[in-house]
């Protein structure tokens, strides 16, 4: 579910295949290595170890944009050890454009959380020297696990899960998706599916701000049909538990 504020849409780059970020198994920088941090900046244990509404510092490279409203951007961004999520950053419009996927920047705000969702809020940037892009980490099988929130906001990938009935349209039938979380939405809203893995069913998410409905990833998921087997990439993002914003969907091969 989507904090209760306006946001302007903007979409990051359309995948070749149902995606709407950067595509999975592409890397830039010293993938595998951990960065050396300028001085002041924080280690990703040093931030996930720092209090909340603490003041927090950290160099980190955007990932995929989700909106900008206001002169405040939403960015998903990764580095070598972690990810962070910066919710309403200071950010110009000009600005806005050049914060392209594998973007180094420097981001000083405040930890907060939101429904178990750990973010950066209140921030302001700099963009710094540097590209890095995040591989898709395989994170199927921690689902159901304490581990997996260890991922939150990282890009990952979930493969070979089943598409369960997400709820009933207005006569009574299954349907492998809603829009909205309780399907009060249409055209444009955010779609919630459910998908199984050994008997555990969870729900996922395809976010609008971040894929509006021109994006291949929402056409795949309104093509899906209960029983579908699927491989999907997308963010761990958390709401009350795991609610990953997916950005790609495609069939098990």
């Amino acid at each position: 579910m989507k904090k209760l504020k306006l946001l302007l849409l903007t979409s990051a780059l359309a995948f070749a295949l149902a995606g709407c970020g950067q595509k999975g198994g592409d890397s830039a920088g010293a993938a595998g290595t951990a960065d050396a941090k300028s001085e002041g900046v924080m280690t990703y244990e040093e931030y996930m170890a720092a209090a909340l509404d603490s003041e927090v510092v950290v160099e980190t490279y955007v990932q995929a944009k989700q909106s900008w409203w206001e002169n405040q951007a939403t960015v998903y961004t990764q580095d070598q050890d972690g990810a962070y999520f910066a919710y309403n950053m200071a950010c110009s419009e000009e600005d806005y454009a050049k914060l392209t996927p594998g973007t180094k920047i420097k981001i000083t705000g405040y930890k907060g959380e939101w429904s178990g969702e750990v973010e950066i809020m209140d921030g302001s940037f700099e963009i710094l020297e540097g590209n890095y892009i995040a591989q898709a980490q395989d994170v199927t099988s921690l689902l159901g696990t304490e581990d997996l929130i260890k991922h939150q906001n990282q890009f990952v990938s979930f493969k070979g899960m089943t598409v369960e009935a997400a709820g009933q349209d207005e006569s009574g039938n299954d349907v492998a998706f809603l829009y909205g979380w309780d399907g009060s939405g249409q055209e444009g809203d955010d779609l919630y599916f459910n998908v199984s893995l050994n008997g555990e069913t969870y729900t996922f998410t395809v976010e609008s701000y971040l894929c509006d409905s021109s994006t291949e990833v929402y056409k795949a998921v309104k093509a899906l049909n209960i029983g579908d087997k699927i491989d999907m990439e997308g963010f761990l993002y958390w709401y009350e538990g795991v609610n990953p914003h997916i950005t790609s969907v495609m069939a098990t091969k």
